[in-house]
């Protein structure tokens, strides 16, 4: 039987979940650090967080849904503009291509939060790779 090779991937989870094998290296993508939550039970391997939004475009859009488009379209224009942060999706880039891995953030809503817009983001600057 011939082994196949997994991909690496990259994705997003909430900090207070529990940390998993398949997270690969751990990202903390939060500007603030998660409340209630020791450094050792959030077991991140880093903490990225010039790539969040700017404080404040983050105290504006407050996680209110109905603010959500305007902020993808402010934090996506950051993230295309500010050299700090165009290196770090680069850097970012660059190691999903290697192994796994998992962006952290804290916002309870799994959709409307930027670790959402990050990883869209960076899957819009990888190329698709020929599947034949």
């Amino acid at each position: 039987m011939e082994h196949v090779h997994e991909r690496p991937t990259i994705r997003i989870k909430r900090i207070y979940e529990p940390p998993s094998p398949d997270d690969g290296a751990r990202i903390l993508v939060d500007r603030l650090w998660p409340r209630g939550l020791t450094k050792g039970r959030a077991a991140i391997d880093e903490w990225m967080k010039e790539v969040a939004p700017s404080p404040q475009l983050r105290d504006w859009f407050g996680h209110k849904p109905e603010r959500f488009a305007e902020f993808v379209r402010a934090y996506k224009r950051e993230l295309a503009e500010d050299p700090a942060r165009i290196a770090l999706v680069a850097r970012l880039r660059d190691m999903a291509s290697r192994h796994n891995v998992t962006l952290l953030y804290a916002a309870k809503d799994p959709a409307c939060n930027h670790a959402a817009v990050l990883l869209q983001h960076i899957g819009a600057l990888t190329e698709p790779e020929d599947e034949t």
